[in-house]
């Protein structure tokens, strides 16, 4: 009994060590698609100071909703607007650790944000909105409403790259390409004119690229994909 567990265990051994591991090629592959911006996030903000709390807040909510009438004037969707993120907190000057410093009144800020999908109006909204009482622009961010197509469109021309890629060096090394192994998803996103972004989530492009005119340009928003692919090796 004890004799044939030992031929048995060494004829295991000499299956496990006559296993070849396998042969297999990793590669990535990369796509960047160009694409022309339809719409545009806005995102402004109001902010008002008076030593007054209800004071700051009423004249807050006064220049909102000029800043609202705007949409109102450039027939943007109410469901393309929303007021986002209220602040109220007091000021004060030379603040130091010690010493809370001379209280210069209550700070109230309220956010809007405002989908534009017109593009041809940007900058007269913009305009408009700062004449509003609008004192801060918080982002600037154009945007593809098409983002899902674009990026199926990126992620199928990632994976092309990467056969194609894995299919040269393999020839090169005298072997032929087999089945794929895995396929993993990388990181790919959405950025315009260098800058990271996002759709369908928020972005932050930053402020848009200016014209020779002094008016604003969209510019390209460049949709990328990224693959990694382990493909099996055969003679």
């Amino acid at each position: 009994m004890f004799s044939a567990m030992v031929i048995m265990g060494s004829l295991a051994n000499a299956d496990s060590k006559s296993e070849a591991p396998p042969r297999e090629i990793t590669v990535s592959g990369d796509a960047e698609i160009k694409v022309v911006p339809d719409q545009v996030i806005l995102t402004v903000a109001v902010e008002t100071l008076d030593k007054d709390l209800l004071t700051a807040k009423q004249q807050n909510d006064d220049r909102v909703k000029k800043v609202l009438a705007v949409t109102t004037q450039f027939k943007i969707e109410p469901k393309h607007v929303q007021t986002d993120q209220l602040t109220i907190e007091p000021k004060y000057t030379d603040y130091q650790h010690t010493d809370p410093g001379h209280f210069t009144g209550y700070n109230v800020r309220k956010s809007v944000v405002i989908c534009l999908k017109d593009l041809t109006h940007f900058e007269a909204v913009l305009m408009a909105l700062l004449k509003a009482g609008t004192n801060r622009v918080d982002g600037v961010q154009f945007q593809t409403s098409e983002l899902r197509k674009h990026r199926d469109a990126a992620r199928l021309m990632a994976v092309k790259a990467a056969r194609e890629k894995a299919a040269a060096m393999a020839g090169e090394l005298g072997c032929k390409l087999g089945r794929p192994r895995t396929i993993v998803e990388g990181s790919g996103g959405l950025t315009t004119a260098g800058r990271t972004a996002y759709q369908n989530m928020s972005s932050n492009a930053g402020s848009p690229d200016t014209g020779a005119e002094g008016g604003f340009s969209p510019g390209q928003i460049s949709v990328t994909a990224n693959v990694t692919v382990h493909f099996d090796l055969t003679d």
